[in-house]
Order: C-alpha cells, then sequence, then structure tokens
C-alpha cells in the first residue's frame, strides 16, 4: 500500500464553481477540472507530490483523519 492509499481522496460536481472539485482535506483544499476521471488521476498526482515534498523537507505527515462513516449514529 502506499501512502497516499491512507487518505481519502474524491471528486465532486460543484454547482458553485461550475466545475468538479477534487478534494483530499487531509493534506490539501483541493484542485479544480472539467472531467472528472482526469480530475481523479491528477489528485492523485498532487497528492504525491505532497507527500514527497513533506519526506524531502523532512517533515511528519499528518495523520489521516478523514474517513467517510467513521461514526454512525
Amino acid at each position: 500500500m502506499k501512502k497516499s492509499d491512507r487518505y481519502l481522496k474524491w471528486v465532486q460536481w460543484s454547482e458553485e464553481d461550475n466545475a468538479y472539485i477534487g478534494k483530499c482535506p487531509d493534506l490539501i483544499t483541493g484542485i479544480h477540472g472539467d472531467d472528472p476521471v482526469k480530475l481523479y488521476n491528477e489528485l492523485c498526482e498532487t497528492v504525491e507530490d505532497v507527500i514527497n515534498h513533506f519526506e524531502v523537507e523532512g517533515r511528519i505527515l499528518p495523520v489521516p483523519r478523514t474517513r467517510p462513516m467513521q461514526e454512525v449514529v
């Protein structure tokens, strides 16, 4: 398993932005685009780049906290 697999990533349509938004809230605020499949691939690459940057800088990666259905009431 890659380190990036620990972080939740998703793409959703934004009416406000009139574009798809790719999110990984534990590492980045988001990226946007017109094609959801292409955007998800770009999001995965961006997350990998962020992780590599943390490692090069000797910084500790944030603990993955965003999880769907973490607690069902």
